[in-house]
């Protein structure tokens, strides 16, 4: 990538000076994934790196520090999108944690909604709660439901409180009080106290003011357990980035699709809990915005996105815009901000295949990871698993030579052995038990396939599946087969989507306040309710340096049925209620303009647009496609082997036509169609597939 000029364009931020570069990161259970945006020339490059799991700051500067090695006296700004607050929630390694509530309360997220997480076993384990009984303190203080003190909160006591909790051995507390999303006080005073003893404090009038006290609870203690830990790797990440200068700027993606300061995302972890899969769903509107303008589409965008990665997949869906929900459950606990309705779950290329006690093939959740990573990887010191990668490999679908561009050759025999050993177990011989094996996780990835489409009234045959993430494109064109889908859009940045889409995400804040008003509130007081969002949500974005008419407000309004126990969020205006009965309608097949209309909820989303990478077209050329193919290799489908054409996607040209069968491939990915599928390529290259009709998988 060439650094002679670079051109200023304009951001929502200011703008892209000279000698600036653009970079995305995003880490990943296996690789931590780079996206380099050169604005003089227009172009987006990509790399992988091996995610170094105990201290994953070390791939991200390992990458910042070849990236300068390459692109010297460039600045460097960088987007990134990190997993330490997963992690942290998923595996239960956060900051031991307290949580102070009013007295009476104390066991509010032991007993959350008495929900039975599998309805007909008798002996599940519901998910154990962040804070130990022993960390769960009460104050002695009562606000009613109009913020009224019916008991008001003593300074001494406030002060023993925090004493107490200090020699507890917590680190981090959560206060939640009764109401105090009315009237913030006694939160306020607790957390003056916590703070003198230095403890990090989270306060739930500030995580989620709004009503139903084990939502906000479980919200506020998630952000007091995994922000110190997400502080600590940014403030690590921060300092080397200073120290060895590698960068000028860093920002942090979060899970509603916008990024923030890195200051701001150290005291706001929960904010960042699904970071690396948002950045994906936002590159997967990016590209089919390209791949839109390309054929002359201005229709809406109806996408289900794909993201296939070495150790989990993650599906959403865009209509139009992508979903946004508050309804959010990650690792058994409830978050209620604003989050990208993302489903994720544990089958990737890294994923582990198995027999189990009773001979039935299993494949997932567990990972191989990046280390050791599948048998082929030959990083396995001990005992070697057997992963889908190892499955796909077996089966001619991934060149061994050719992963990573050559810089990271797989060990076919490595990969035989593991799958053998499967096979073994199972009574099957190698390449069955490979078959079985993709088999397997396909059923997985299209069970969740059909949960964030089906599942939420969509017919899937009405959108196309844009496949990304390193292992999307090997699985993306059959699950599209047996979904009903008849286009699959395939990036040619499709391994490190999601790191170029934290390059094309706005500057996002939301705020939210619950309210309580009758349907027929007059809109002019529902717009004085919505001012204090307006100007806290608009004072965050010019701290982030967003000049104040550079910010577009987006009011909504949750409502509800009076006596129903759940809200639906649709846009605040004068068409509010006719804009609910037809999101309930659409919802639940019915709509009553006879029944009483609550507004529960007001939320405000502000956003600071940014340039978007400017990418260039291709030109077409007079290549023929025959002579593109740059070899042929045996790849097993379900119906038998098949001597199948290769295609580097570099070499491909805008107007070239493919027949299956074919591999398409690139350094960090390979994109599978079966003999039936035909392909076209776009003016930026992306591969449109027209997925044949089912006739048996591939």
């Amino acid at each position: 990538m060439r650094m002679d000029s670079i051109a200023e364009a304009k951001t929502g931020m200011g703008s892209i000076a000279v000698n600036r570069l653009l970079v995305g990161i995003d880490v990943g259970g296996t690789f931590t994934d780079f996206v380099v945006y050169d604005a003089g020339v227009g172009v987006c490059d990509s790399f992988k790196l091996l995610s170094t799991p105990g201290d994953p700051s070390q791939s991200v500067l390992q990458g910042l520090e070849k990236i300068q090695s390459e692109h010297p006296g460039c600045e460097i700004w960088v987007v990134h999108g990190t997993t330490v607050a997963t992690n942290a929630l998923l595996e239960r390694k956060g900051a031991p944690t307290a949580l102070v509530t009013t007295a009476g309360f104390r066991d509010l997220l032991q007993i959350g909604r008495q929900n039975r997480p599998a309805l007909y076993d008798l002996f599940v384990k519901p998910t154990s709660p962040l804070v130990e009984r022993s960390l769960c303190f009460e104050a002695e203080e009562r606000v009613d439901q109009h913020g009224e003190a019916l008991l008001a909160l003593d300074p001494v006591h406030a002060a023993n409180l925090a004493e107490r909790v200090a020699k507890s051995g917590a680190q981090s507390v959560a206060v939640c009080l009764l109401f105090s999303f009315v009237n913030p006080h006694h939160e306020r005073l607790i957390a003056a106290e916590l703070r003198k003893r230095g403890l990090s404090v989270s306060l739930s009038s500030e995580i989620l003011p709004e009503f139903r006290e084990y939502e906000r609870a479980s919200t506020t203690a998630v952000n007091a357990y995994v922000t110190p830990r997400l502080d600590v790797y940014l403030g690590r990440l921060d300092q080397a980035v200073k120290d060895k200068g590698t960068a000028r700027n860093v920002r942090i993606m979060q899970s509603n699709g916008g990024t923030m300061r890195l200051e701001r995302a150290r005291r706001h972890g929960v904010q960042c809990i699904l970071s690396g899969p948002a950045g994906g769903v936002v590159g997967a509107q990016f590209a089919a915005h390209l791949a839109a303008e390309a054929r002359g589409d201005r229709d809406p965008l109806r996408l289900i996105t794909f993201d296939m990665g070495g150790t989990s997949t993650d599906v959403a869906l865009i209509d139009g815009e992508p979903r946004v929900t508050t309804e959010s459950l990650v690792g058994g606990f409830p978050i209620r901000i604003p989050v990208i309705d993302i489903h994720t779950i544990g089958a990737g290329g890294g994923s582990i295949a198995r027999a189990d006690q009773g001979g039935a093939l299993r494949v997932g959740p567990e990972s191989a990871g990046a280390d050791p990573g599948p048998a082929c990887y030959g990083r396995a010191r001990g005992k070697t698993f057997a992963t889908v990668t190892d499955a796909n490999l077996v089966l001619g679908r991934i060149l061994a030579q050719e992963f990573l561009g050559g810089a990271m050759p797989l060990d076919v025999e490595k990969a035989k052995a593991a799958i053998a050993g499967v096979g073994k177990s199972l009574g099957m011989d190698t390449e069955q038990a490979a078959l079985g094996i993709v088999e397997v996780v396909n059923a997985h990835m299209e069970r969740a396939l059909r949960i964030i489409s089906v599942e939420r009234g969509y017919d899937p045959a009405a959108f196309t599946l844009l496949s990304f993430g390193g292992a999307g494109g090997l699985h993306a064109v059959d699950l599209a087969r047996q979904m009903g889908i008849q286009r699959v859009l395939a990036p040619p940045l499709a391994s490190t989507l999601s790191a170029l889409g934290m390059l094309a995400a706005d500057v996002v804040r939301d705020a939210s306040l619950t309210v309580m008003r009758p349907g027929d509130t007059p809109l002019e007081e529902l717009s004085r309710l919505l001012e204090p969002l307006v100007d806290q949500a608009t004072g965050e974005l010019v701290e982030d340096g967003v000049a104040p008419e550079q910010i577009i407000h987006l009011p909504q309004a949750d409502l509800r049925y009076k006596g129903q126990s759940y809200e639906l969020t649709v846009p605040l205006s004068s068409a509010l209620l006719e804009h609910f009965h037809q999101a309930h309608h659409r919802a639940y097949g019915y709509h009553r303009h006879d029944a009483e209309i609550e507004i529960v909820n007001l939320r405000l989303r502000a956003i600071a647009k940014t340039s978007k990478p400017r990418i260039r077209q291709s030109k077409a050329t007079n290549q023929t496609i025959k002579s593109l193919a740059a070899a042929t290799h045996l790849v097993r489908f379900t119906s038998g082997s098949a001597s199948t054409p290769v295609f580097r996607w570099s070499d491909l040209a805008p107007g070239d036509e493919l027949q299956g069968p074919a591999l398409v491939v690139r350094p960090d990915t390979t994109l599978l169609l079966s003999d039936r599928d035909r392909a076209g390529i776009d003016v930026y290259g992306n591969v449109i597939v027209e997925v044949a009709p089912h006739q048996g998988r591939v």
